[in-house]
């Protein structure tokens, strides 16, 4: 005892326990056949990535689950590692490159490569780092990294088989191309926000001098890419212009007039331009009519040579300020709408993505997004909440083929060779001959896969795949997957298909989604707003388990969640709470050993502490199992806060202080019981304070590597009614009190008849000591009611406390008096302001509501007190 602190001081503790747990190999399972497993894989956070909120939340709901499932006796696998982060990783180094003067273009490939390395080595830990200061207790002995041999062996292996069952292959498709990061992006990386903008009508002459068409379009600048106008086959305003040429304004080139189910009739005027290199449906519009396909931007998103000599070179912005002049100029423009739309950016850079015809790698997604859709629909993988299935259903019934090659330098490189011949060979190996003409000139695709492609293997590519391994076969598929509903479409699905393509199952049962972590007025953190809270000082000022607490408390899935200093000092103050009830116990234990609960005699309130426990673990353990971490949290302090430190501690002291040698034996072994089992429940929550705690229980190694919890079942449901009662009767004892205005160290008389058949009578001891009661008279059913006392009335029992005891009449009389006389001004004053049309009409609508509810409040305390006036004067 002598070695606990009298307070917790968290600096002092989590970096030495969490040193001992990782040293001594506590995060480490090795595969334990016939044990039931528990897998979790860490969404891998990026190389170039510092702990954020969004990983704090996310690592501790992982540690959470993890913790529990380890202390229920299961085989255990929390897998870590950190992700490449291809486009993220290039923009650090073309910064680096910047600080030097230079630029990528100054470095050949393999000197940029050795520089990704390099980086990779010097920063590329830290967000593991900063991981462990949260207390993330994963097995850091199998960390992995999305480029290291092993996944890339499983990245290759992956891309062959696609690719000879035909589900990988190149050509020329309409992508979404970032003319910032120049590269190619998925779909799930375009971001849309609405803009304001304007719908431009553009009237397009015939070339016969009959009549034209007019169309409306929200991006005039590529009206230089249009090879057609479209209309509904069905509508019948223009049938008799399908077929005919017009006149496409500022080029004098003639477009066909053509037929297209595509086209809505009711949107505009019903027919519109088709620009099939620069918009995704018009590309298809293009290939059912076999359409020219004209690039008219080069990558950087400028006019290309394509166009008229006027907008070769011009930024698309500038080009679409010209063409918009020169249309009105040329009495081409039939008008301008105001319009709003949503426009695609780069979820990197932020930059207006272009959609353009580029020779590109792609998965062909449709036989891969049934099976994955089937794996929900039946069940196989579920989503916590629900409602986010619908989000995975939208996106993969409506996929399109993946573009998976990016523009860059890091990452992974895609295994295949093209020969001078034409020939591509897509091999494991580099190949030295091509297999058609024998030819020995092989070059290797330039480009990288996109990052999310080796993502998509995570669940078990970690575990060994494509290699038979021993944690393959024992830990996957893994249980849960806990992630944010942001990247459900980025990551979740495509781990689901690309599982059930490789391994023949599902990666995981449950996806646990949560929400965003915003500022406490519900806004997003972001650099711009100044308003982003660094974990590592919050941790630094009140310590991890305070922030895991605040993180936890209020927390249901996939919900947004507030975040709140106030929440992190209530999770200090909770420590600093089982601090004090731990040193109280330990203090009380004394030498000798702690007897087994069956072999003392439990009294009411211990029945009652101990019920309460059970029905703790019960409530924690089911709520763990469905995922709300938050309310087992709350449930938690709840427990420990308010049935035990505050009222079972205290009725323990009476048998600790004055009890018999027996009773006191009973009292220990209770406390003992109680305090381990709750720093258990609590441990998955805030695992410092509760393992420095247990280290200083008798008989306790670890509380981490210690057993759940078990509902003992020994206490009667009568034993613990009986408490409630008496606690209910305290209760009402305390508010008179209170309303009076007694000073503590006053005790009284209790006159208490009792109205069930509960026992309150052996909980005597409690409420002498927690309603500063010295002597309890118990009354029959036919005692009259002491004279002048204050009646304290409960469904089961009734009590009466004489007043003279409680307070001096005469002085409580004028000390209400005296107190409604400032509240009568108070009213008065409140009246008179709302009543001034001046105050009402010119101040501050909040000033003007807090003077109405000042007002009501004040009406409220002047009933009171003349009720309590009343009362008195009855009783002189």
């Amino acid at each position: 005892m002598a070695d606990m602190q009298k307070t917790y001081d968290p600096s002092s503790v989590e970096e030495r326990l969490y040193a001992k747990w990782e040293q001594n190999g506590y995060f480490h399972q090795e595969p334990q056949k016939g044990k039931k497993t528990f897998t979790i894989v860490m969404p891998p956070p990026n190389i170039t990535g510092q702990l954020h909120m969004g990983h704090a939340l996310d690592n501790m709901m992982q540690d959470v689950l993890t913790r529990y499932h380890r202390m229920r006796g299961e085989n255990t696998l929390w897998l870590p590692g950190t992700d490449h982060a291809s486009i993220a990783t290039e923009v650090k180094l073309v910064e680096q490159l910047a600080s030097e003067g230079k630029t990528k273009a100054d470095v050949t490939r393999d000197e940029f490569l050795e520089r990704a390395w390099k980086w990779k080595e010097t920063y590329g830990g830290r967000i593991v780092k900063q991981l462990r200061k949260l207390g993330s207790s994963c097995d850091w002995q199998r960390e992995r990294f999305t480029m290291d041999a092993g996944c890339n062996k499983a990245v290759t292996e992956v891309f062959v088989r696609l690719y000879k069952k035909g589900l990988i292959y190149r050509g020329n498709r309409i992508i979404n191309w970032c003319p910032e990061c120049l590269t190619a992006l998925s779909d799930a990386e375009v971001e849309y926000t609405e803009q304001a903008s304007h719908l431009w009508h553009i009237h397009y002459p015939a070339a016969d001098g009959s009549e034209g068409i007019t169309v409306a379009t929200t991006r005039p600048e590529t009206m230089l890419g249009d090879t057609a106008v479209a209309v509904n086959p069905a509508d019948e305003r223009y049938q008799h212009l399908i077929g005919k040429e017009l006149i496409l304004p500022l080029t004098g080139r003639t477009i066909p007039v053509i037929a297209d189910e595509y086209v809505e009739m009711e949107f505009g005027s019903g027919a519109v331009k088709i620009t099939p290199a620069h918009d995704p449906n018009d590309f298809e519009v293009g290939l059912r009519h076999n359409l020219e396909m004209p690039r008219i931007m080069n990558d950087d998103a400028t006019m290309s040579d394509l166009c008229p000599e006027a907008y070769r070179g011009l930024t698309r912005e500038a080009c679409r300020e010209k063409i918009v002049a020169d249309l009105v100029e040329g009495g081409y423009m039939v008008k301008i709408e105001d319009y709003a739309h949503n426009v695609g950016e780069c979820y990197r850079c932020h930059t207006t993505v272009e959609p353009i015809i580029s020779k590109q790698w792609f998965v062909e997604m449709k036989p891969l997004a049934e099976p994955a859709l089937n794996a929900v629909r039946e069940g196989k993988t579920k989503f916590v909440p629900d409602r986010f299935s619908r989000v995975y259903y939208n996106w993969m019934e409506n996929i399109r083929d993946w573009c998976i090659s990016r523009q860059r330098w890091w990452g992974h490189s895609i295994p295949a060779w093209s020969c001078d011949c034409g020939e591509i060979t897509v091999s494991r190996e580099t190949p030295t001959v091509c297999p058609k003409c024998g030819g020995t000139h092989l070059k290797q695709d330039e480009d990288v896969l996109d990052t999310w492609f080796s993502s998509a293997l995570w669940p078990f590519e970690t575990l060994g795949w494509p290699d038979k391994t021993e944690d393959l076969e024992h830990f996957f598929p893994t249980d849960v997957l806990v992630t944010g509903y942001d990247i459900i479409f980025f990551w979740v699905a495509r781990m689901i298909f690309s599982s059930i393509e490789q391994m023949g199952e599902p990666p995981f049962h449950t996806v646990l989604v949560h929400g965003l972590v915003r500022d406490s007025q519900g806004r997003k953190m972001s650099k711009s707003l100044g308003n982003g809270i660094d974990p590592l000082e919050v941790i630094e000022k009140y310590g991890a388990d305070a922030l895991r607490y605040s993180l936890a408390v209020g927390n249901s899935p996939g919900n947004d969640l507030r975040f709140y200093w106030e929440r992190v000092e209530a999770g200090r103050n909770f420590a600093n709470k089982i601090w004090n009830a731990a040193r109280f116990v330990l203090m009380n234990l004394g030498d000798d050993p702690v007897l087994p609960l069956d072999q003392v005699e439990l009294d009411l309130s211990d029945h009652w502490i101990l019920g309460h426990l059970d029905q703790a673990i019960s409530d924690v353990t089911d709520m763990l199992d469905r995922y709300e971490l938050g309310m087992a949290a709350q449930r938690c302090n709840d427990f420990i806060w308010d049935d035990f430190c505050d009222w079972y501690v205290e009725m323990a002291k009476t048998r600790l202080y004055d009890g018999t040698p027996e009773q006191q034996a009973a009292a220990k072994a209770v406390l003992y019981a109680v305090i381990l089992d709750s720093m258990k429940l609590l441990h998955p929550f805030m695992p410092f304070v509760t393992e420095e705690i247990g280290s200083y229980l008798p008989g306790v190694d670890s509380i981490m590597l210690s057993s759940w919890p078990q509902v003992r079942g020994i206490s009667d449901q009568a034993s613990m009614q009986a408490m409630d009662d008496a606690m209910e009767i305290i209760r009402r004892i305390r508010n008179v009190r209170s309303e009076m205005n007694v000073a503590p160290g006053v005790t009284t008389s209790l006159h208490l008849r009792t109205l069930t058949d509960a026992g309150i009578q052996s909980a005597e001891s409690a409420i002498r000591r927690l309603a500063s009661v010295h002597t309890v008279v118990w009354m029959d059913a036919a005692d009259e009611k002491p004279a002048k006392s204050v009646a304290i009335v409960t469904n089961a029992a009734e009590g009466f406390i004489p007043m003279g005891e409680l307070v001096d009449i005469e002085k409580e009389l004028a000390r209400l008096s005296k107190e409604l006389g400032k509240t009568e001004n108070e009213i008065r004053r409140g009246e008179g302001m709302l009543k001034n049309t001046n105050f009402v009409s010119r101040a501050p609508e909040n000033v003007v509501m807090n003077e109405r509810a000042k007002l009501e409040n004040n009406q409220a305390l002047a009933e009171t007190l003349r009720k309590r006036i009343e009362d008195l004067k009855d009783m002189q």
